[in-house]
């Protein structure tokens, strides 16, 4: 097993963990936010459980399926987090197609950055692991 599927199985249990979470009450306010900060759905937890099982499908698939599900992923989820800084609003959850571009009196900007940040780091790094490291670790030669 090669380091970027150990890294696909490290997203999928970070996504069962985001989803698991969710249900703690120590972790959510009076108005059920996690955090304070995050609203989430059930089709948040949908989103989120097939993202980790999307990861560990393709860690144990293969190099290549692990390498594909981080570029795909994470070009994916980063594009949501800018999206939803610029615009106040996601594409994952529809909340673009919904409630299109709110404005910054609605939603101010640093509230937008924290909303968005787990989805610049998540995606951001997917994409670092996708593209870049990719390229620097092998898949093992098969045999011959």
């Amino acid at each position: 097993m090669t380091l970027i599927q150990k890294l696909g199985i490290a997203y999928a249990v970070m996504f069962f963990a985001v989803v698991g979470i969710g249900y703690v009450p120590a972790f959510n306010d009076a108005n059920g936010s996690l955090f304070g900060l995050f609203s989430l759905q059930w089709y948040d937890d949908l989103l989120h459980g097939f993202s980790g099982v999307w990861a560990l499908a393709a860690a144990i698939v293969s190099h290549r399926a692990a390498v594909l599900y981080f570029r795909l992923f994470g070009s994916v989820y980063f594009f949501d987090g800018v999206l939803g800084l610029v615009t106040g609003s996601g594409c994952l959850d529809g909340g673009i197609f919904l409630d299109g571009f709110r404005s910054f009196d609605d939603i101010e900007l640093p509230t937008r950055f924290f909303a968005n940040l787990p989805h610049l780091a998540i995606g951001g790094i997917a994409i670092l692991i996708g593209f870049w490291l990719a390229g620097r670790v092998r898949a093992a030669p098969g045999p011959a």
